[in-house]
């Protein structure tokens, strides 16, 4: 435990969160941290009342501060947040996620205790809709995301990545904060330069954000193929940063569009894509525990969801996606 506690400055993405913004900032002020505490809202243009919500928060509490953020971009927010913060340690928490009362505390603890640039924990999806419930299901086992910890839980130690984050400032400014090009994938991004650098990202499974999943099929699908599409954005770029886990999604979605085409012409193919069927509904018996029939039944259309939009956008990714990045530019010098 530190002899003192470090100031914290907690750094907040925010676009269209009228609903969840004063509650998720009454979050964090109410922090049990024994440190110093202040929010820095990065303000993109809002649909709804979200700059107003926001401008009132400052105006109520000296602790709360808003910079502009005219790209509305993720990246660009946390990079102008990040620079009008103050303090030796920087934690990300975006605008609808609700900490738990101890989670900065037991962040610095950790950062302390391990030397780590970055501590994060687990994205704990939470449901109320029987399909968010479903979608809740997926997100956190292995056969819907593998084996990323920071989804499924496990022993905390050293990782590639992990959820949000809180880092030490000189690892931010090590590595020059975000790269504003990864509208998606920035934070595994990010914490792969950290890694490259010298730097060590750490999961800690004490540290626990509920995460709300995307309410229907359509919303789930985009976000998903988004991922995929800059997930290879990440492999083109980082070399050797990809594995099977990554690969898995594309392959299965190319054998399951094979199997269909070549069954009509040699029928046993078809057992490619049935055994894919078997496999995701076969998955909704172990994960469905606990959970009302419905939520159950849907469960299957959630992975299968997952997967083929992931696998679809990691394969259909063009290489002029991400060219404007620091690393692409870099290579490009270099050749």
């Amino acid at each position: 435990m530190p002899v003192t506690w470090p100031a914290v400055s907690v750094v907040m993405p925010i676009l269209n969160e009228e609903r969840h913004l004063a509650a998720a900032v009454r979050h964090v002020l109410s922090q049990d941290y024994p440190g110093e505490l202040e929010v820095v809202l990065a303000v993109g243009p809002s649909k709804d009342r979200t700059q107003e919500v926001a401008d009132s928060l400052a105006a109520a509490d000296p602790r709360v501060k808003v910079v502009a953020n005219p790209s509305g971009r993720t990246p660009s927010a946390l990079n102008a947040a990040i620079a009008a913060s103050s303090h030796s340690i920087v934690a990300r928490i975006d605008g609808h996620a609700m900490m738990p009362s101890d989670y900065l505390r037991v962040a610095v603890e950790t950062l302390e205790e391990t030397g780590a640039d970055n501590v994060g924990g687990i994205m704990a999806a939470e449901g109320e809709t029987p399909w968010e419930q479903a979608v809740a299901a997926a997100m956190t086992s292995k056969i819907g995301v593998g084996n990323a910890r920071f989804h499924t839980g496990g022993e905390g130690g050293p990782a590639d990545t992990v959820y949000l984050g809180v880092f030490r400032r000189s690892a931010l400014d090590r590595v020059r904060g975000y790269d504003e090009a990864f509208l998606r994938a920035q934070d595994w991004e990010m914490n792969h330069r950290i890694r490259q650098t010298g730097g060590v990202v750490w999961f800690q499974p004490r540290m626990r954000v509920s995460y709300r999943p995307r309410p229907n099929v359509r919303a789930l699908a985009r976000q998903y193929f988004h991922y995929g599409r800059w997930r290879r954005v990440v492999a083109r770029q980082h070399k050797g940063t990809i594995n099977l886990r990554y690969l898995a999604p594309p392959v299965a979605l190319v054998g399951i569009v094979l199997g269909l085409v070549a069954g009509f012409f040699f029928w046993p193919a078809w057992l490619v894509p049935g055994a894919y069927v078997l496999a995701v509904v076969g998955a909704c018996v172990p994960l469905g525990g606990g959970l009302p029939l419905s939520a159950r039944a849907a469960i299957p259309v959630a992975l299968a969801t997952m997967h083929m939009a992931w696998g679809a956008g990691f394969l259909t990714s063009p290489p002029s996606l991400g060219a404007d990045s620091r690393t692409a530019r870099a290579q490009q010098q270099a050749a």
